[in-house]
């Protein structure tokens, strides 16, 4: 089996393009960011510069570059000001990443805090078709899996085959799927009888063929907890033979891994790419 190709998250402070130098440092074949400040609206346009050396850096490392959405838009939400600005944000992200030279684009479905899973639905469809309607480049928008937790959109391959059915341009939607959310929300992953049942249910509701990015977490909360909480590679509940299972599955094995897990004085993102690697050998 060909080696998994694993990264980590990492950060753009300085330049866009330290970015490819800290994912290639931290021993990265694939690497997520920020294209700007995820914990503010606003953000400073890029320059042709800009553009230029973070392709470059691309071409010349080989690294394969997923950008994330930052963290206040909410393509869910019934307030009508927050619901704008998010779509707005959306269409500027997915122009900075065909600029940008990276091919997809994360975003989780939002909250409708309170007003219903059918009413979120509608607007997170809305807001993918317009956005996608005055996109004129080939980004793939990912549809993340949420964790389940209140009033959150998302947590069942039902609901995201749902929105899926209501998009337009659905060559333009792929499924970036998060290990730690999924075993939250319900989906068995520690076994192989486990792994299998839960492909089977992705398969048959969204196709397989949608899957392209994978958020390799561990989860601090236990079958169906609903948390979203993510833990190192192997320390959580879906524990190292989980991952064993999830990491040498045909399925799995060949797609862009990313762990999105904690930094701290137990391990690093050295140490949890180590471990991915370890456990998918």
């Amino acid at each position: 089996m060909a080696p998994v190709k694993v990264g980590v998250h990492v950060s753009i402070a300085g330049s866009l393009d330290l970015a490819v130098d800290r994912a290639k440092d931290a021993g990265c074949d694939v690497f997520q960011m920020f294209s700007r400040n995820p914990r503010g609206w606003g953000f400073k346009p890029l320059s042709e510069n800009d553009c230029a050396l973070f392709r470059q850096k691309i071409k010349t490392t080989g690294l394969l570059p997923v950008d994330h959405m930052p963290y206040l838009p909410n393509l869910a939400s019934p307030k009508n000001e927050i619901w704008e600005k998010s779509v707005q944000t959306l269409q500027a992200e997915l122009d900075r990443c065909g600029r940008l030279g990276i091919p997809y684009l994360v975003t989780h479905l939002g909250h409708h805090l309170g007003d219903g899973i059918a009413g979120g639905r509608t607007r997170v469809i809305k807001a993918v078709n317009r956005t996608l309607a005055g996109s004129d480049n080939a980004v793939m928008l990912l549809l993340e899996n949420t964790a389940g937790e209140k009033n959150s959109v998302g947590s069942s391959f039902e609901h995201i085959r749902a929105i899926i059915d209501g998009i337009e341009k659905s060559d333009r939607i792929g499924i970036c799927f998060d290990t730690c959310h999924a075993f939250a929300a319900g989906y068995e992953l520690r076994t192989k009888e486990g792994l299998e049942a839960t492909l089977g249910q992705l398969d048959g509701t969204l196709g397989i063929g949608r899957l392209k990015v994978i958020h390799v977490n561990d989860t601090k909360g236990d079958l169906g907890s609903g948390l979203d909480r993510h833990e190192h590679i192997g320390m959580g509940f879906i524990g190292e033979e989980g991952f064993r299972h999830i990491l040498h599955h045909p399925v799995f094995a060949p797609l862009p891994l990313v762990c999105e897990t904690p930094v701290d004085d137990r391990r690093d993102d050295r140490g949890n790419i180590g471990k991915v690697r370890e456990l998918a050998a």
